[in-house]
């Protein structure tokens, strides 16, 4: 039994029953297959001022609330991306090698798709998972091999096509390395880890990185560095702005804004925006959201980056 939250959150979530991938997820030894029945009509959306991105914690409230916010003017969504927070990377003692785990309120997420993932892709959203250390020893900087990051990059890609996700986000939490006697973390993995997914994935489809833990300073390796195969990367502190060093990332791709929605003050978010907005940076983090009216909270940053109030459609 475990516990799972957000760095700097100091919020502990329910204890969770891990449920092994291969059982209640996609199988790592069977080809993914597509649902045609509920597989996402993805519409067009342009919205100027940059991306906004949204962690759900799944085992207490809903993903489909990232749905009800839009721009008042335009209709567009307030938020870009969606996180399913989150699955783990979990230690197999037997085997030592690292899978995918997802506990019962992330399974239920994904095994109900049509009713939960792909309704926010039809209103142009898209969808990532989070993967999260469980305190195990296993995590995105101590593979040991090129081989053994692709084994689990496999897992990952699997699980994308297998649920129509649109991607795949890293934290570098809670792996607790060295447990179970695994190795601490090397130079080489995450650059491994990232290029091997990147290799699996079909064009288009999203790799972010929650910038926190070991991997957040292993970011080059053999002439490759992270932001080769990184889409977007975040700073991790909440209420804080810090510019993420990835390197090779445009400012575009990058959100040194963070905002816990549940106890960052609206000036503060209203100050972060500002930043972002005449900073130039492309990104604003949010996390936290939950089934509670927050319109007029997002209305005064939505001011700033997207010159519109945000209406709550529940």
């Amino acid at each position: 039994m475990t516990t799972q939250f957000h760095a700097l959150h100091r919020v502990v979530l329910p204890a969770i029953i891990i449920v092994m991938l291969g059982m209640l997820s996609c199988k790592k030894d069977v080809a993914p297959r597509t649902d045609q029945t509920t597989k996402a009509h993805t519409e067009t959306v342009t919205k100027a001022g940059g991306k906004s991105v949204c962690y759900v914690e799944v085992n207490s409230n809903s993903l489909l609330n990232t749905g009800k916010y839009t721009l008042t003017t335009g209709g567009q969504q307030l938020f870009d991306i969606a996180i399913i927070f989150a699955a783990n990377i979990n230690y197999n003692t037997t085997t030592q090698k690292a899978y995918l785990s997802n506990n019962p309120q992330v399974t239920s997420v994904l095994v109900n798709k049509s009713t939960q993932i792909v309704p926010l892709q039809n209103k142009g959203m898209k969808v990532l998972l989070s993967i999260l250390g469980n305190h195990q020893g296993a995590g995105f900087t101590n593979f040991t091999s090129r081989t053994a990051a692709h084994d689990f990059a496999k897992q990952l890609a699997d699980t994308v096509s297998y649920y129509g996700l649109d991607g795949i986000d890293f934290d570098d939490e809670y792996a607790d390395y060295g447990t179970n006697g695994t190795p601490q973390p090397n130079d080489s993995s995450f650059v491994f880890l990232l290029s091997e997914l990147r290799s699996l994935l079909p064009t288009g489809k999203i790799i972010s990185f929650y910038y926190y833990g070991p991997a957040a300073s292993r970011l080059s390796y053999g002439g490759q560095k992270a932001g080769d195969f990184v889409d977007y990367s975040w700073n991790a502190i909440y209420g804080s702005y810090s510019v993420p060093n990835v390197a090779g990332l445009a400012k575009s791709q990058l959100a040194p804004a963070a905002v816990d929605i549940s106890s960052t003050s609206q000036s503060t978010a209203v100050s972060l925006a500002n930043s972002t907005k005449n900073n130039g940076y492309g990104v604003y983090l949010w996390y936290n959201l939950t089934s509670t009216n927050k319109a007029s909270y997002f209305s005064a940053v939505s001011q700033v980056l997207y010159g519109s109030n945000v209406t709550y459609t529940p």
